[in-house]
This record gives structure tokens, C-alpha cells and sequence, in this order.
């Protein structure tokens, strides 16, 4: 049996080619896509080097940095998550709007990051709050090679949490906050 997606699990595209599009995403706990709000902000920062670039969401979820990207004419963008469920409504979604650049692996990205590194131009790191993986995957993103020197890494996180030990080469370039989350730009060095 198929599960239904509530109407209120919506994400709406907020620029390029899509906007405006509303998009479903499943009811799982721990689920919630980054806000208009966040999302305005950031794809303005990115938007310099977004066309063209390759990008990797690793904790897709939603799919809502990913399908901005893409809608923003990133030339590839690669989701990652581990529920069958959202993977199945993003790919989905991604039928949708037509976004031949986008594909979508079913996988955990604790695991995923340890193969060999194919690198990309920016990177979404904005895991699951309750998990506890930031750290472990701001580490990996570095170690692995998975970032392109002067790449761009965006991280969202917990004010209550705080940030992680990043990486000595990551730069910070912008930080702000919006109600209980922090979100940053770096790029490498």
C-alpha cells in the first residue's frame, strides 16, 4: 500500500525555471525542509557559482536545497537519502519538473562518503538534527576529497547544538540565523 503524503507536506520552489512549484515530501519524524527564508539567502550567496556547478545534497530529505539547485540551473545535483519513502517521492518529484541533471541514491551518508571521492562544487550538509552527524560528516566531506578547491560547503545546524570542529581550511564566508537554526557558508581554501 502506496502511503499518502498529507497536503500540509509541502515544499515550494522559490526561483529559476520552477518557481513557485509546490512539491509533496513524505510525514517522517525528523523531517523538515530548510525554510523559504534560509533558502532565499543561501541560493542568493550561491549564486556566482551556482550555474553550471555540480552539487550534493547528503541528507536530501525534503529535497529542498537539492531541487532549488537544480531549478537554479546547477548542471548536476545528486541527492542522498536512506528512507525508501523519500527516496521514492523525490525521484518523483524530480520526473515532475523534468530535471534530467538530478538523480537520487538511496543510501546512508555516513557510509556513502567513505568511496572514492568524486568532487563536487558545493555541497549541502544539513543532516538531521536528532542524529548527531555533523561533525562526523563535515570530517568526512574533507578527509574523503569530496569538495573542489574553492568549493562552497553549506551547513545547517541546532543553535541549541552549537557548531562542530570544522575542518582548518574551511573558510567561513557568511552566517546567519533564523528561529532555532544557524546556517553557514564556507568555502576551502
Amino acid at each position: 500500500m502506496k502511503k499518502v503524503v498529507r497536503r500540509g507536506n509541502q515544499v515550494r520552489i522559490i526561483g529559476g525555471e520552477h518557481r513557485g512549484r509546490k512539491l509533496s515530501f513524505p510525514d517522517i519524524p525528523g523531517l523538515r525542509p530548510t525554510g523559504d527564508r534560509i533558502r532565499e539567502a543561501l541560493f542568493n550567496w550561491l549564486q556566482p557559482i551556482l550555474p553550471g556547478a555540480a552539487c550534493l545534497d547528503l541528507f536530501a530529505g525534503s529535497g529542498a536545497l537539492g531541487l532549488e539547485a537544480a531549478s537554479r540551473g546547477a548542471a548536476r545535483v545528486l541527492m542522498l537519502d536512506r528512507s525508501p519513502e523519500v527516496i521514492e517521492q523525490l525521484r518523483h518529484n524530480i520526473s515532475l519538473l523534468g530535471l534530467g541533471q538530478t538523480t537520487v541514491q538511496q543510501a546512508d551518508a555516513m557510509s556513502w562518503l567513505q568511496i572514492q571521492a568524486q568532487p563536487f562544487d558545493i555541497i549541502f550538509l544539513d543532516p538531521p538534527f536528532a542524529d548527531d552527524l555533523l561533525q562526523q560528516a563535515c570530517s568526512m566531506v574533507e578527509e574523503g576529497g569530496w569538495l573542489k578547491p574553492d568549493g562552497r560547503i553549506y551547513i545547517e545546524a541546532d543553535i541549541a547544538a552549537g557548531m562542530p570542529q570544522l575542518p582548518p581550511n574551511w573558510r567561513k564566508l557568511k552566517e546567519k540565523s533564523a528561529g532555532q537554526v544557524n546556517y553557514f557558508l564556507y568555502t576551502s581554501r
